[in-house]
């Protein structure tokens, strides 16, 4: 029996937003270590707050003509949730860059990827999204791949290696909203709320370290390579971002989970790049796991997609 016309080009038109989704996801999470890759370049000259703070500061600084120029922005219809995401993504950002203290930047993100899995498993509960056995299985593998990148040793699971664990709650919650919102309204508007709240998070957290001495939330200023290092870094922050939030327009928050281990690709060549870290055999190896596991994804909901259409 034919599908109604109307109805397949439904189908095609939702296999095309969720295809372009993916490729929008795996683009920012590519670009997104270099953020990590630039912040531990900066320690401990600079504290993890300051450097927070920056990133916010540049995010706010490129994106306010923009919006202007675009004429997109808007007072939030719920701002409640848009200065919620600021703040989750402020928190986020503080912890994680605060294990890269003491962390490799490979091993803080290896530990980070327990957070695709929580997305997964919040999807069904917080977004309504269904997820099969495929789809968590994909999570899974990757997450086999990951660590079979990082083979962590008992001393990476220290005080510091809690840091990234609870970074990976707060971000799988601060995508959750991201993806409730995107549905609506404009990324740039939303990148722009986003970084607006973080800004003032972040500076209301400097003022309340200084002033109780925090170490990691101490305020020095930075010479002109480290600003222009922080200009870097919130170039890459506003740019990766905002392509996640282009992919959660687009697709469904548990389809998109396994594309954030494509982090470790990028993670890998800068280590090497930057750091001197020479991938090994074994890296190659969790490597081709996660691409395969992305690629699955990928494989996956096209098929899907194609059915629906026929």
């Amino acid at each position: 029996m034919t599908k109604p016309e109307n109805q397949t080009q439904g189908a095609d038109n939702a296999g095309s937003q969720v295809q372009s989704g993916m490729l929008f996801m795996l683009a920012g999470m590519l670009l997104i270590p270099g953020i990590d890759s630039v912040a531990k370049s900066l320690q401990p000259e600079l504290s993890s707050g300051l450097i927070s703070w920056a990133r916010f500061l540049f995010q706010f600084l490129l994106l306010l003509p923009m919006v202007i120029w675009a004429g997109c922005w808007r007072w939030p219809k719920r701002p409640v949730m848009e200065f919620a995401r600021g703040f989750l993504i402020s928190l986020a950002t503080l912890l994680f860059f605060s294990s890269l203290i003491a962390l490799p930047v490979a091993d803080a993100i290896a530990i980070f990827f327990v957070e695709p899995l929580i997305l997964t498993l919040l999807s069904p509960f917080f977004l309504g999204e269904t997820i099969g056995w495929r789809r968590i299985l994909a999570v899974v593998v990757g997450l086999i791949g990951a660590l079979i990148i990082i083979q962590p040793g008992y001393s990476v699971f220290g005080i510091y290696a809690v840091l990234p664990m609870c970074a990976a709650v707060v971000f799988a919650f601060y995508l959750i909203l991201t993806r409730k919102l995107a549905m609506d309204n404009d990324p740039l508007s939303m990148q722009f709320n986003a970084g607006f709240g973080g800004l003032v998070t972040m500076s209301a957290a400097l003022a309340i370290g200084s002033s109780f001495d925090v170490s990691f939330l101490a305020v020095a200023l930075p010479n002109t390579t480290e600003w222009l290092l922080l200009g870097l870094l919130g170039l890459i922050a506003t740019t990766g971002h905002l392509l996640v939030v282009h992919g959660l327009k687009r697709a469904p928050a548990s389809v998109l989970a396994p594309f954030q281990y494509f982090e470790i690709i990028s993670a890998t060549i800068l280590g090497y790049i930057v750091f001197g870290d020479f991938p090994t055999a074994t890296t190659w190896l969790g490597v081709s796991i996660i691409i395969a596991s992305g690629l699955y994804v990928f494989h996956r909901e096209r098929k899907v997609h194609a059915a629906l259409s026929d």
